[in-house]
């Protein structure tokens, strides 16, 4: 892993040690040596990850970790404290200040490399997230740190009696924990709370069970992928904790835990997650919005004319069959004329609402614009869209549509059905078919089904 940091200490050897660490791990480092030396950097070329020492002479690291998170230019870049300090007083100040993690001196290298690759991997998916949705990134920064406050639900795997009890004492009326005692508890835990959990603890001292396997696993399951998992182990476990953190672990407490530190890292793990799953609900709303129309909820013609093309290949590749229907409102625009376009936009609504309640899930329903409309049919015949025609023509004809309060208004569809020729035919040529057999219905009376010629 490749990143830009930034390392601030009014020390030059401490700055020193630290970029021939990071840089032996192929960082790019930068540096300075004073808050104000930080702050132009930052702003200049926001940098991945901060590493900046709480004491310094003029502005402290506690006041540079403030204005960088209060910055909407800046707020996403992850701070990690360096303080001489093992105070619980310190990491409470650092955490309100909006610091991410916090390190103490001499800072110990497993530490720093797991919490530097840790939040580099998070701001990566979130910067690639916010790309993706152009979301406003104050807004979710605030979000984010209100969602930190809320309780979140904990599994806890593997600890001692004695231990859950303790973990429970401490994290009660911030958080509700869960604890399962074996590696079939939490399958069975994770597979019944899906994605409720934002953060699991995994005892790396399992006894009867491997402890790396289940993190292994925890990681693999589509439940439990993006949850976060912290490990607690003992001071001398240091390979297996090297192993788990290669495994994707996302962060460690060593053994005897301390309680501020207990808090603030569930704390700064729950807010992650929560970040990463707003981000990622903007991402989808933004994917259907792209390709589904807003008015019906049924997917809009870009989107159709994207799949007909796939579906066509498919079915050409494979020999199978394929048919369309294409639908039009008989009569719409007397609808908008005498009673408005907000009544035409509900009858609309409610029509996308019965198309979707009479075709299958591997069929396409759209709608191509204005109230005419589009149904692709996977594997079907077209004796078969013929009677898928008819059956949607018939729902949509038996029963009037509410127009407004206590307008009923009866409306009706002309369809018009083409099956796929073989391999000359394209989606566009399968498509015209289909409107010219619609446009034939239309002609021959409305509200009836009418075959495309071959």
């Amino acid at each position: 892993m490749t990143a830009r940091v930034l390392v601030v200490d009014d020390v030059v050897a401490n700055v020193r040690l630290l970029e021939a660490k990071l840089s032996a791990e192929y960082f790019e480092v930068v540096t300075a040596l004073n808050g104000a030396e930080a702050l132009e950097a930052v702003h200049a070329a926001p940098p991945d990850i901060v590493l900046l020492d709480v004491m310094m002479p003029g502005m402290d690291g506690i006041e540079v970790c403030r204005r960088i998170k209060s910055s909407p230019a800046t707020a996403h870049v992850p701070v990690i404290l360096i303080t001489a300090l093992d105070q619980p007083e310190d990491r409470a100040r650092g955490l309100q200040a909006g610091a991410d993690d916090f390190l103490t001196k001499p800072v110990n290298d497993v530490a720093l490399f797991c919490r530097v690759k840790s939040l580099v991997r998070l701001k990566m998916l979130a910067d690639e997230l916010r790309l993706r949705t152009g979301v406003d990134l104050l807004g979710l920064v605030e979000e984010g740190a209100e969602a930190a406050a809320e309780p979140g639900h904990i599994l806890v795997i593997g600890e001692r009696p004695l231990m859950a009890e303790r973990l429970r004492g401490i994290l009660a009326g911030r958080h509700e924990l869960r604890v399962a005692a074996s590696a079939q508890e939490a399958a069975e835990a994770c597979d019944a709370a899906g994605r409720a959990f934002a953060l699991i603890i995994v005892n790396l001292d399992m006894e009867g069970a491997d402890a790396l396997r289940i993190c292994s696993q925890l990681k693999s399951l589509p439940q439990t992928r993006q949850t976060p998992i912290l490990v607690t182990v003992d001071p001398q476990e240091h390979q297996r904790l090297l192993r788990a953190l290669d495994i994707g672990v996302n962060d460690y407490l060593i053994r005897p835990i301390d309680r501020q530190e207990l808090l603030a890292r569930v704390a700064t793990q729950v807010r992650r997650f929560r970040y990463a799953q707003h981000l990622r609900s903007s991402v989808r709303a933004s994917l259907e919005l792209a390709i589904t129309d807003g008015l019906t909820g049924l997917y809009n013609r870009r989107y159709l004319e994207r799949q007909l093309a796939q579906l066509v290949q498919a079915a050409v590749s494979g020999e199978r069959p394929l048919a369309v229907l294409a639908l039009d409102v008989d009569f719409f625009k007397s609808v908008n004329d005498t009673y408005g376009h907000a009544a035409g936009d509900r009858v609309l609504q409610e029509l996308g609402a019965r198309l979707r309640t009479h075709v299958r899930s591997s069929d396409l329903a759209c709608r191509s614009g204005g109230e005419e409309f589009v149904i692709v049919l996977n594997e079907a015949s077209l004796a078969i869209a013929e009677r898928v025609g008819e059956r949607i023509r018939k729902a949509i004809a038996a029963k009037p549509f509410l127009a407004a309060p206590g307008c009923l208004l009866p409306i009706t569809v002309s369809v018009g059905a083409a099956s796929l020729l073989g391999a000359g035919e394209g989606a566009e040529e399968l498509l015209k078919r289909a409107d010219l057999a619609l446009y034939r219905a239309k002609r021959e009376g409305r509200n009836r089904v009418s075959l495309a010629a071959a």
